[in-house]
């Protein structure tokens, strides 16, 4: 899981809000891009997207599931390798708070954008709906504790639940979405299939990922048509192949270019996949 939507996350970043053309042009799935404007974040590299998801997973599987924990393991998470594609309002705090402690006192959590959400995936391995609920608003309220920053974090953890469960055929899930996960005013249905640009809202791109996933059956199809919306594309592509990447009808056919040009530092690939064995010994993974 963490790997595919690692994968997601980089391939997206080098096409977040970047010129429609630049997107069409681009979007062949043949290796990661340079970012037009972005220059800090490199071919193959993944965001906060996957950093946070790391946390949350390290969190899942060592800690003791509060709130002040979490926030220690972003903290944590950011500092032993601190990187680009965090909102800079938000990385400015990381950089100068040294504990969660610190990062609780010091954020205003009243966002609706796509940070609770991109995170939010891997909380979605656990088989209690309940306790899904509970963890994902958790997390959600340390930074985006607002009806659309929760709500979107839910459909993305919800989304993977639904996945890994079999809870019912893929198509199905817009519709589930909506009788489990009511989608506030003014973000629309999740029934309602996504077209056009993502914006910043979390809500904007759980349900670009909740058509994308309907729609498709191969990962590689998935990804260039979360990328293929524009607009904030990476949370898009993040959210999606955490749901597809643990699911019976998804065809795993990410390109070779992508999966081993995926970076190798010491969080990189390797160290993704490690935390995926752990995560499949605690819950289970296909």
């Amino acid at each position: 899981m963490l790997v595919e939507l690692a994968i997601g996350d980089a391939y997206g970043a080098g096409f977040e809000y970047a010129a429609p053309e630049f997107v069409r042009r681009g979007n062949t799935l043949s290796g990661y891009v340079q970012h037009p404007r972005h220059r800090d974040v490199l071919p193959g590299r993944y965001t906060d997207d996957t950093q946070m998801s790391v946390a949350v997973a390290e969190w899942l599987l060592g800690g003791t599931l509060t709130r002040e924990d979490l926030a220690e393991r972003f903290v944590r998470a950011y500092h032993r390798d601190p990187r680009a594609g965090y909102a800079s309002g938000f990385r400015s705090v990381l950089d100068r708070v040294n504990d969660g402690a610190e990062l609780l006192a010091t954020l205003r959590p009243g966002s609706d954008k796509s940070g609770a959400a991109m995170r939010a995936g891997v909380l979605g391995l656990l088989p209690d709906l309940g306790e899904i609920r509970r963890l994902t608003t958790l997390q959600a309220k340390i930074t985006h504790d607002s009806p659309g920053g929760v709500a979107a974090a839910l459909g993305a953890a919800y989304a993977v639940h639904y996945c890994r469960h079999r809870v019912g055929p893929v198509a199905g899930l817009p519709r589930w979405l909506a009788e489990n996960v009511p989608a506030p005013a003014p973000y629309g249905r999740w029934t309602e299939p996504w077209r056009g640009k993502v914006g910043s809202p979390g809500m904007h791109s759980a349900r670009a990922a909740v058509t994308a996933l309907a729609r498709c059956r191969k990962l590689s199809e998935l990804l260039a048509d979360c990328v293929a919306f524009t607009g904030d594309v990476d949370t898009v592509a993040t959210i999606a192949l955490a749901a597809a990447s643990v699911s019976g009808e998804y065809e795993r056919d990410v390109p070779e270019p992508l999966l081993v040009g995926l970076e190798s530092e010491a969080y990189g690939r390797a160290f993704l996949a490690g935390l995926d064995g752990r995560l499949a010994e605690r819950w289970g993974l296909d």
